[in-house]
């Protein structure tokens, strides 16, 4: 086995494979030695950006000594049988997400990983992004009062999702909530702490039946909601994504399935103007009213606030999201490559994130498929 660095073998060369290998291997001492996969033209691809010149099956490539890490980018259906090929050869393993499709599979892999002291994990970079952590301090500092609702609306295209795509085919993609919404149910547990989802809807697209649009509420500690959308009806071009996150005092916006900004709209005294703008450092401040004298008093939820302004913060906002993208998939195998060599690492992302996302993501699929289907009051 290699040590002198990561030798990265491939399972699966889509578009995102390749975008991710650019970036892992901008590591120091990380190199991509082998590519298992058909001679389709995104493999090719793949091989001539790599200078690859053999493309192997599966099992030549997990039989090779300089292989120490298997990077799994195939649909969700391959990453378990493949996981646990790659674990019983003795590699570690970071897969796309999800982790798998059940909670059983995930169990087994998890299971042989600690059995033989290898990682396995799923390709949650999320946590990894500065915005996490800032709006982590902010619900932590209590700096616009208490955390009371959120929201995650995912308009999503379906333009490269042709009808005979995997995408659509819940036995090779686990559904929407498993396939994509994992992301975010990491997201928000690591703001707010574990969740469970209360209940899940879905709509079938009529012509077709496939599923294209799910929602569910998920409710956290001290009773926040928090309600995620899931729909993929959209044009390439209208692809879009969005965060809010209510408080006493105000609510903070962000856009971008990988945000890189905020925007911040409340109602503030001069030390909690301070505290924001310390945390959110280089943001541009619009005040918007001034208060004094009798009218800085104001109320909600039966508590008495003073406040000085009412303001918004623009920050990030400007910042590319592609770069911000790449900059996390680097962190997150920088972390998981800090692990492999010294097991007393703390890892930002584990086994358990997968798991755990994958749970409440197959809880709402559960809820859903158990929810009424909406009925036209006239059918033709």
């Amino acid at each position: 086995m290699r040590t002198d660095g990561i030798g990265i073998g491939a399972l699966g060369a889509g578009g995102f494979g390749l975008f991710a290998l650019q970036h892992f291997t901008q590591l120091p001492g990380v190199e991509l030695v082998a590519l298992a996969e058909t001679h389709r033209e995104a493999a090719l691809t793949m091989a001539r950006r790599f200078n690859i010149s053999q493309l192997h099956n599966a099992d030549a490539l997990l039989a090779r000594d300089d292989i120490n890490l298997v990077y799994i980018a195939t649909p969700p259906f391959l990453h378990h049988p493949q996981a646990m090929q790659a674990l019983r050869a003795g590699k570690h393993v970071i897969c796309e997400k999800p982790l798998a499709l059940s909670l059983q599979q995930a169990d087994e892999m998890i299971a042989l990983a600690q059995e033989k002291h290898l990682l396995v994990v799923a390709n949650l970079m999320q946590r990894y992004n500065p915005m996490f952590d800032s709006i982590r301090k902010l619900i932590e500092s209590r700096l616009l009062g208490e955390f009371l609702h959120g929201y995650f609306e995912n308009y999503a295209s379906d333009e490269g999702l042709g009808p005979e795509h995997w995408f659509w085919d819940r036995a090779k993609s686990g559904g929407i909530f498993v396939e994509h919404g994992v992301h975010f149910f990491d997201l928000f547990e690591g703001w707010l702490g574990p969740g469970r989802v209360v209940a899940a809807q879905r709509t079938l697209r009529p012509e077709s039946r496939i599923e294209e649009q799910v929602s569910c509420t998920v409710r956290y500690r001290d009773g926040i909601l928090v309600n995620f959308y899931h729909g993929f009806t959209q044009a390439a071009r209208l692809d879009r994504q969005a965060f809010g996150l209510l408080f006493e005092r105000g609510d903070v916006r962000l856009e971008g399935w990988v945000p890189t900004g905020a925007r911040i709209s409340a109602i503030v005294n001069e030390e909690q103007t301070r505290g924001l703008m310390e945390l959110f450092p280089g943001g541009r401040l619009d005040v918007l009213n001034v208060y004094s004298g009798s009218s800085r008093a104001v109320c909600a939820r039966h508590k008495a606030s003073d406040v000085c302004q009412k303001i918004e913060i623009n920050y990030g906002l400007e910042d590319d999201k592609m770069r911000r993208y790449g900059e996390l998939l680097r962190s997150m195998l920088r972390d998981q490559i800090q692990w492999i060599f010294d097991h007393n690492h703390h890892r930002i992302i584990t086994h358990e994130n997968g798991r755990n996302s994958l749970a409440g993501a197959a809880e709402a699929q559960r809820l859903a498929d158990d929810s009424p289907q909406m009925k036209p009051d006239h059918p033709n």
